[in-house]
């Protein structure tokens, strides 16, 4: 696939997407009273944020744009939380103030390139930038991403953060990446027999039941609209980096047991951006016939209609199929909207 955007200025000025990893009571700093404070810095900065849905611990902040709105908006977000920090100090006897910290969510498959070889990137960056710069050793749980934590003045971190997008740009993930999505306070899941457990969310899971239809079966936890094995996601992450031909899923494979090709058939439409389908068809159709192979789905990409930025992709198969199916679809969109470069 060729870049659509031209890269100027040492890699600069090309849409990014940075993602961070937020509690909920710094998600309520930035968002504000009646969400002023979040509209007022989409205005200012130009930059696109968007804040996970749900009543969990944990959200994720994805804040996308050409890389000046992208510094632009982490400046606000630093020097609000450092203002919090100075509210906060106001009622308190400490003297010094503490640093403002954010956390950052990156491709794991990155990280190397952030760290340097024994550690001359990252020892680099604290040093030019005064920040403080810590890379998890381990990733979030159900994901190929890591968190990369970086605390500092508002200014160190401004600087930090874009010394962190250069490297994010010279090096894209390589393979797919599964991104991290915050577990919510409580979660249905879909035992083996196919029941679901009693909960607000319940609803929505109820159709996907029919997914798990035999024994032996893990549980599934549903993540936003799609199923995904609950204890680990490293099995589809090795089916989809694998070169070999693959069973269809609905034909049951030794690595996901019990998905029963018997099921209904039913049909799923989407609509993807026509600057994004390259990436879902891959060279000569490598990456939808890959995903067509594992997913067991019947995929058919609409052709391009005259005047439309989009393309509609009907998906054929069982509730497996289809979800599988729109799962992989997922992370190969992610992973391009992450920074991934030619295919």
């Amino acid at each position: 696939m060729e870049p659509n955007k031209v890269q100027s200025e040492g890699g600069l000025n090309v849409t990014l997407t940075i993602r961070l990893l937020m509690h909920g009571k710094e998600v309520g700093s930035i968002i504000g009273k009646k969400g002023e404070t979040v509209k007022k810095m989409r205005e200012e900065s130009g930059a696109r944020i968007n804040i996970s849905e749900g009543n969990c611990p944990e959200r994720i902040v994805t804040i996308t744009g050409p890389t000046d709105a992208i510094f632009k908006a982490f400046a606000m977000i630093a020097y609000k939380f450092e203002e919090d920090i100075i509210n906060s100090m106001s009622n308190s006897p400490a003297t010094s103030k503490p640093p403002v910290t954010l956390r950052l969510v990156v491709p794991a498959s990155q990280c190397g390139s952030l760290i340097g070889k024994g550690g001359s990137k990252i020892k680099e960056m604290r040093e030019s930038t005064g920040a403080q710069v810590q890379v998890a050793g381990d990733m979030l749980p159900n994901s190929t991403e890591r968190a990369v934590t970086i605390s500092g003045t508002p200014e160190a971190i401004i600087q930090c953060v874009k010394q962190i997008c250069v490297v994010m740009l010279e090096s894209p993930p390589k393979g797919a990446t599964i991104p991290y999505r915050p577990k919510p306070a409580s979660t249905p899941v879909i035992f083996s027999g196919g029941q679901v457990r009693a909960d607000p969310l319940a609803a929505s899971a109820a159709n996907l039941s029919l997914l798990l239809q035999h024994q032996p079966l893990p549980a599934y936890t549903i993540q936003g609209q799609y199923a995904i094995p609950h204890p680990d996601l490293t099995k589809l992450h090795q089916l989809a980096m694998q070169q070999t031909p693959f069973t269809p899923l609905g034909q049951t494979t030794p690595a996901f047991p019990g998905l029963d090709a018997s099921l209904p058939a039913s049909t799923h439409e989407l609509t993807i951006p026509n600057d994004l389908i390259g990436c879902i068809i891959g060279r000569q159709g490598t990456k939808i016939n890959e995903i067509r192979q594992m997913s067991g789905a019947q995929i058919k990409i609409a052709n391009a209609m005259e005047g439309s930025s989009e393309r509609q992709i009907t998906i054929t198969g069982t509730p497996a199929n289809i979800s599988l199916a729109q799962y992989l679809i997922n992370a190969r969109l992610t992973s391009e909207v992450t920074g991934m470069g030619t295919l």
